[in-house]
């Protein structure tokens, strides 16, 4: 006979199983907390030379893109608008990049996958 523990319906452990679930409850609240906060941090990034400057939140929401009045061509459009998507693209990826680190401080550096 076994000297383990038993939970209810046999399940050896219990005491194990609710402090599991205190720290999952407790990392799904700190992850709440952190989207929170990223939905007010804010990232910029920029391309050509700082002709193009964008800001998104932690959350990839674009909040302003600023254009250096001296790269508007009417005869060259494609070169500023693939600065805009440049300075975009490298905005989302401070984005993610920041999201990453946040999310390890919360599940400290363990990968979940598809957590987020």
């Amino acid at each position: 006979m076994s000297k383990g523990r038993r939970m209810p319906m046999g399940m050896p452990g219990g005491g194990n199983m609710n402090n599991m679930m205190k720290q999952v409850q407790k990392m799904q609240k700190q992850m709440e907390d952190m989207q929170k906060e990223l939905e007010q941090k804010e990232v910029e990034a920029t391309s050509g030379g700082g002709a193009v400057s964008v800001k998104v939140t932690g959350k990839k929401a674009l909040l302003e893109v600023k254009i250096d009045p001296e790269v508007v061509d009417k005869d060259d459009v494609e070169m500023l608008e693939d600065m805009i998507v440049a300075a975009i693209n490298e905005a989302f990826r401070k984005a993610d990049e920041m999201m990453d680190t946040e999310m390890k401080k919360v599940t400290g550096g363990v990968s979940i996958p598809g957590l987020l």
